[in-house]
């Protein structure tokens, strides 16, 4: 979907609005010990940044990508992020955080390596020792050790078929589903429940 005609010089209101979007209390909500005063005005923050979103011409394409394709924090599309796991646990959704570094382009001094990419190298060079083996990997040892154990025992750790994404209908109902659900009052046999 190319929506950058119909939105062509239209700011978001998270661009319009980074005060909000921004804040430290959006990226991490205030736990239950905080002040009234704090708690009153993450609430409403997050009405303002409710109400800017509804209004945003990119509002679904956000909540999708926010949802099925990227692990972000803080604020996004109507919903914080604890909504969005209850939303990725109705809808099977598992996403793993972006990993900001490779991104970049940084390389750290530990990354993570496949077990076939282990074996390869041990059996590529079988006189080498495991510390060698780790510095080539450019992971840890123990890391070594763990995929070398796993083939001794005939642990082969079985290829994960990726999940299908859900469609964007799908993911539009899990918004509903998990938002209107926090927003109406619990009730249990007629009585309201505190």
């Amino acid at each position: 979907m190319d929506i950058s005609s119909s939105t062509e010089g239209a700011t978001t209101g998270c661009i319009a609005r980074s005060d909000i979007f921004q804040h430290r209390l959006m990226e991490e909500p205030p736990p239950a010990s905080a002040t009234r005063r704090t708690r009153e005005r993450y609430e409403q923050l997050v009405r303002e940044a409710k109400t800017l979103c509804a209004s945003c011409p990119l509002f679904t394409d956000c909540l999708y990508s926010a949802v099925a394709e990227h692990d972000v924090s803080g604020f996004v599309a109507g919903t914080t992020a604890a909504q969005r796991r209850s939303m990725r646990n109705l809808l099977d959704v598992e996403v793993q955080a972006d990993d900001f570094d490779q991104l970049a382009g940084a390389r750290g001094t530990r990354r993570p390596v496949s077990h076939e990419e282990v074996l390869r190298l041990r059996t590529q060079y079988p006189n080498d020792s495991l510390e060698s083996l780790a510095m080539r990997l450019g992971c840890s040892l123990s890391t070594v050790k763990r995929h070398l154990r796993r083939a001794r025992r005939g642990q082969s750790p079985a290829a994960k078929t990726p999940r299908p994404r859900p469609q964007v209908s799908a993911v539009l109902d899990a918004f509903d589903t998990v938002v209107d659900q926090q927003l109406q009052p619990r009730r249990t046999g007629g009585s309201r429940v505190a």
